[in-house]
């Protein structure tokens, strides 16, 4: 008897040498994506005041008067009290389902929640109150993972739950398997007028009496003159996979994984094309300084094929935009420019920092590693940075940028 179940010991533990998931080549490492869904109910009753919470995955940050708002990917948005930078306070949590962005004028917080318009007032920011939600005005922007090897849909039933985002994660699967399931089956394919700040990846940005919100297509437009009324105008389509909007004087700049779009805002209402700068497919916010833009291009995975890099483009020429020069980058995010300064979210090779001064000779000023960085704001007084649940700001005392405080978020 002891016999037999030595022998079935050393079964179980052959098999599972045999199998195990060290093999060379039988097993690999694949990105897993898996939709986050409520239900239609939830969605309607979706936004809520709450108490301040963990952050789950940070998003866009986003600066207005002495406070932080940082987007806590299709959750909602933490607000934080940063009246001294030093020692910022978590506020409270606004819910909001399938949010990503929001924008601020005088009080009033936009957000996005899926294709809603969601508008609340925030003139005490301790009694944060919901006035108003538009249906169905904004295009669906909820952005498939395309970097993900496998999509795992579960029980996600169309007719009861609403799709807010995405969760992906690192697994290891037998390759033979996953080869089969790429066989059988394909996815699918404070002022007059107090305006606050985003970073570079923003999808909303205002522009005096109007909102401007990007999808993949089009440019989403509403009059807002009166705040807690936005009227929603027609959209105009503006181009492929559109991921972020800048703006500066009368255009509006809107980075694209194929290039940037430049529009013409001077009829504020009727966004008009003014020219393009193409270059390969790769994920892509822009930030434009005077006569220049600076572009930050992620390749690899479902952002395309180009390497990663930070370009350089001449707008002398604003109906012929140029390429001036490239610098080599590794994961690159958002990024952000003050007076001279450049700021550049290199993912987890941290944060760099260029002088511009003698464009386009960009040199190196400082470089923080060993941090993951996501999103960039730099303000008049100090830098805004949020990394891997972590919101980071920095003084930029006599050109030397130290580190004030960082905060588990």
């Amino acid at each position: 008897m002891k016999s037999l179940q030595l022998l079935f010991a050393c079964v179980i533990i052959f098999g599972f040498l045999s199998c195990s998931e060290d093999d060379p080549g039988k097993y690999e490492d694949y990105l897993v994506a898996r939709p986050l869904t409520i239900s239609i109910q939830e969605f309607k009753n979706g936004v809520d005041v709450i108490v301040p919470q963990p952050i789950a995955e940070s998003g866009k940050i986003y600066a207005y008067q002495d406070y932080i708002f940082v987007n806590d990917k299709f959750r909602g948005v933490h607000v934080i009290d940063n009246s001294n930078p030093a020692a910022p306070q978590k506020v409270s949590f606004i819910k909001i389902a399938g949010n990503v962005d929001i924008s601020v004028k005088n009080n009033f917080l936009y957000a996005d929640s899926l294709t809603d318009l969601i508008v609340l007032d925030i003139s005490d920011i301790n009694n944060i109150q919901i006035v108003n939600r538009l249906e169905n005005v904004l295009r669906d922007n909820v952005v498939w993972p395309l970097e993900a090897d496998i999509f795992e849909y579960g029980d996600w039933n169309y007719e009861n739950n609403v799709l807010i985002g995405w969760e992906v994660t690192t697994e290891r699967r037998l390759v033979e398997e996953v080869q089969l399931r790429f066989e059988d089956v394909m996815m699918a394919n404070a002022a007059e007028n107090s305006v606050g700040q985003g970073g570079s990846l923003a999808r909303f940005k205002i522009v005096a009496d109007y909102l401007y919100a990007v999808d993949n297509h089009s440019i989403n437009i509403f009059e807002i003159s009166d705040l807690a009324n936005p009227q929603d105008l027609e959209d105009v389509y503006a181009g492929f996979d559109i991921e972020t909007i800048f703006n500066q004087g009368d255009q509006l700049f809107l980075g694209s994984r194929r290039g940037m779009y430049i529009y013409d805002i001077t009829e504020p209402s009727s966004p008009a094309f003014i020219s393009e700068f193409q270059h390969g497919t790769a994920c892509d916010p822009v930030v434009v300084d005077g006569e220049y833009a600076y572009i930050t291009l992620r390749g690899g995975n479902g952002c395309g094929a180009t390497e990663s890099g930070l370009f350089l483009v001449d707008l002398s020429d604003i109906s012929n935009p140029a390429l001036m020069a490239t610098y080599p980058m590794e994961e690159p995010y958002g990024l952000g420019i003050m007076d001279n300064t450049l700021f550049v979210c290199d993912g987890s090779f941290g944060l760099k920092i260029y002088d511009t001064t003698n464009v386009p000779e960009l040199r190196a000023l400082q470089h923080f590693e060993d941090i993951t960085t996501f999103d960039v704001i730099p303000l008049q007084d100090h830098l805004l940075m949020v990394g891997e649940g972590t919101l980071y700001q920095y003084s930029y005392a006599d050109m030397s940028i130290e580190l004030i405080s960082s905060m588990a978020l």
